[in-house]
Formats: structure tokens, sequence, C-alpha cells
């Protein structure tokens, strides 16, 4: 590819009134609209009224923050990119970047419940209206994990120094999935950036089955964790609400006691498809072993907290003795060990490699931290809260729209989703009172835009 003219010969301008850069976001906004989003924001959001209306038109600013979000906006400034061209004929109350910070300002705890409530009904309204989690009413399961975003100064509110001693706040996410459908996400929850990973999993884990449920997950659930989150109340949650749980133990000294008695005849020996990387011995492994015990957690508890289930282990031979921790013996000498606590009726290697794909909620972190969440933007706690909750809701409904799209937007990452479909250039025409959007000819993925164009446009009446 090569210029096609000299540089004198070629000049740009700012000066069409037509265009747009997100041609996508029509039908996404009106996906949300479908799935009745602004009204679920209204009844359910009482900000404070003020002389600068910061409370006023609740719906509206936050549509305008999910929408500046899936178009890529990570910040409260990038939101002017919903204020170009024609975007104003397009869309009615696109709010200017000041307008938006002062509304996320204004939120207290409270009203960051309420968007986690609208968010609790949202989700399963989407699922309703499109095929985001296909298999949910026969296998699905929840992955609860947080992780730490980084932040510089000192002017925000909760900054702290969390478990990987990297100064910032705690993001705690649940992400819902099946078989058959990429993860999207149930709850979110930002903490001090010094919290303990478990405090407040319970209620949290509690939450988001509930969504679950609501979403469609009524056959088997089951809740997936690693080490931090192995402590009495998360499993209690699970237990209480009727879902199955497969916790990553700490190898305390009941856990090593209860690998030394399995016998060695009992284990059986397994090949990964992909490769798994063994961060304490620093290299990759595709053979380990497996095998399995009862075992009774939480005994430092009272009787009716502990829970006796499936201790699942699995060991991968050391190349490096000299890895091996002081003090953990002969029985750790030769093999690195991995438990996790399940209550899984599965058969052993089908629920090992189930827990083993925990690590699908590593993939949302990662997809909100390249996105919407890329930076905590503001100086206040609860409008980073506000913020984290907003960026989830536009997650979503992202996935949501890829779903309606095809097969291959449905497991695509937002980002590929974003940029196929959302990001894309268009210009406004009007006649005999309608909009139609012209679109760039031969765009590779026309097919999946007009597939989820014409499933918005033509889909039952709102919710």
């Amino acid at each position: 590819m090569q210029s096609s003219h000299a540089a004198a010969k070629v000049s740009a301008r700012f000066d069409d009134p037509n265009l747009i850069a997100y041609g996508g976001l029509a039908p996404l906004v009106r996906l949300a609209e479908r799935c009745g989003l602004p009204r679920l924001v209204g009844e359910m959001m009482r900000l404070p009224a003020s002389k600068n209306g910061t409370g006023s038109f609740p719906a509206a600013k936050a549509m305008a923050l999910i929408a500046g979000m899936a178009a890529g906006a990570d910040s409260i400034d990038d939101m002017d990119r919903l204020r170009h061209g024609a975007m104003r004929r397009l869309f009615t109350g696109v709010r200017a970047p000041s307008t938006l910070g002062s509304f996320l300002r204004s939120f207290t705890h409270g009203h960051v419940k309420q968007l986690h409530a609208v968010a609790r009904r949202f989700l399963p309204r989407l699922a309703a209206h499109t095929p985001l989690l296909p298999g949910a009413d026969t296998v699905a399961y929840l992955d609860l994990d947080d992780t730490i975003k980084p932040v510089h100064g000192y002017a925000k509110q909760g900054v702290g120094y969390g478990y990987n001693k990297v100064k910032g706040l705690n993001a705690l996410i649940a992400t819902l999935s099946t078989p058959l459908a990429a993860p999207v996400i149930a709850a979110t929850r930002l903490r001090r950036g010094s919290v303990n990973s478990v405090r407040g999993a319970g209620s949290f884990a509690a939450e988001a089955i509930h969504t679950a449920r609501a979403s469609g997950a009524t056959g088997m659930l089951t809740v997936r964790a690693d080490a931090a989150y192995y402590a009495a109340e998360v499993v209690a949650a699970c237990r209480a609400l009727g879902a199955r749980f497969s916790v990553t133990v700490r190898m305390n000294a009941s856990v090593k006691q209860a690998i030394a008695a399995i016998d060695e005849t009992a284990w059986t020996p397994i090949k990964y498809p992909k490769a798994v990387w063994d961060s304490e011995e620093e290299r990759w492994i595709s053979d380990a072993e497996i095998a399995e015990i009862e075992y009774t957690a939480f005994t430092s508890k009272p009787k009716k907290q502990q829970v006796t289930a499936r201790l699942i282990v699995r060991r991968v031979k050391r190349l490096n003795p000299a890895t091996v921790p002081e003090g953990q013996g002969e029985l750790f000498t030769a093999w690195r060990y991995h438990a996790a606590f399940t209550d899984s009726t599965l058969p052993l290697i089908d629920a090992e490699r189930d827990h083993r794909r925990h690590a699908i909620v590593e993939q949302v972190i990662s997809e909100l931290k390249n996105g919407p969440f890329a930076h905590a933007p503001s100086g206040s706690f609860q409008a980073n809260a506000a913020w984290l909750a907003l960026a989830a809701l536009a997650f979503n409904l992202t996935r949501a729209c890829g779903t309606l799209a095809g097969t291959f937007h449905a497991r695509a990452t937002c980002a590929t989703i974003r940029d196929h479909l959302i990001n894309v250039p268009a210009r406004l025409a009007r006649s005999a009172r309608r909009l139609t959007l012209h679109l760039p000819e031969r765009w590779p993925w026309h097919d999946a835009f007009e597939a989820l164009f014409h499933a918005v446009h033509t889909s039952p009446q709102p919710f």
C-alpha cells in the first residue's frame, strides 16, 4: 500500500456535519432501550437534587457513559468523543464530559448500590432478549476473583497497597458463563486497595448467584474461585442457594495430611491439551497426575459450618528440587501439589478440568483493564465504584450485541466487537422523516453488522 497522490495534493478538513465515527452505537443503544435499561435507571436511581442539576436525568447520563465506554472511552474526558458530527441528530441526551463527571461525583454508597440493583435486573433482560447464555438452563459457572487497579498520586480516595504490593483500588468481579457462551459480568464491587480479598465475599457470592439464577442459570450452577476465597462464608453461601462450589485450597497442615493419605495407586495421569504455566518452577507443564480424597474443611469453625466434600489434588513432578519450600518434608520433594475443594458430582477428570477453567475470569478482568477500567477516573471513591458498575453494563451490552451479530462475534472479545461492529464510520442522511446510515462499502464485517442492526430494529416490544 502506498499514497495515491503527492503530499501537496492531499488535504484534510473537519467540516462534514453528517459523519459519525461510531455507527454501531445505533443498534447498541437501541438494544439497551429494548431491554429497558434507561427505564430501570430512571426508576431505581434517586440522586439528590442540586442547583446545577447534577442529579437530574440520571438515565440520559448513565446511557451516555455506557455508550462512551462501548465506543472505547476509558476516562471522563474521553466521553467527548460522543459530541462530534451528526451524533446529536442520531441520539438525544448526549452530555458534556464535565456534566458526566459532576454526575459521577454526586454518587454516594447508596447510589452505587442502586446502580448495582439496576445491573442485577438488566442482565436477566439481556439474557431473555438475546442468545447471551445458551445452555444456562443445564450447566453454568460463576467465577469470583479480584484485581488491583493501579493508580498513581495521592488524590484518590480508598487507595492502598494490595496483595500484590501495588498501590491501587481493589475490584471484585463475578463472571457468569456456560460451556457454549463467553463470560458476562454478574456482579462488581469496588473496595479499598488494602482490603483482604475474602472480605465480603460471602454476600457477594450470594448476590451473584441470585443474578445468575434470574438470568436463566436454572440447572447446575458451580461457583469457582481461587485460594483467596477458600472461606466458610463463601461455601456456606453456595450451599444455602443451591449452587455447587469448586475452590482452590491453601496448603495448610490438614490439607497436607490429607494428601499424604492418598494411596500411590490412586493417582491418574493426565495430559493437558494446552500447556499450563507453573509460576513456582517458572516453566510450562503439559503432564500431571490427579487423585481425590474425602476431606472436612473449616474444622476450626462450629460444627454446622464444617463441610465434608471432595479434595481433588493435582501433582506435577518437580524438575528443580531447590524450589521445595522449607519444611515441606519428603512428600513435597518430588512433586508440586495443587488442591481444590469441591462438591461437584462430575467424574474426577472432568471435575479437575472444570476447576482449571476458572481462569476464564482473568479474560474478563483483562478486557476491563484494557477497556473502560483502564483508569479509575475520579478522585472520589464512589464515583469510581459507579464507573466500574457502568463498565460492567457496557461490557454485557457489547457482548449481547456480539451474540446477535453471529457465531464468530458471540465469542469474540469486546475489543474485537468494538472494532468490527461499533467503531464503524457512517454518514447520516435524512429523507421523508427517515434517517439512513450510509456505511463504508465492502466493510469486511457488513453481514454481522446487518444481522445485529436488523435484530434490534425488528425485535419485540421493550420490557
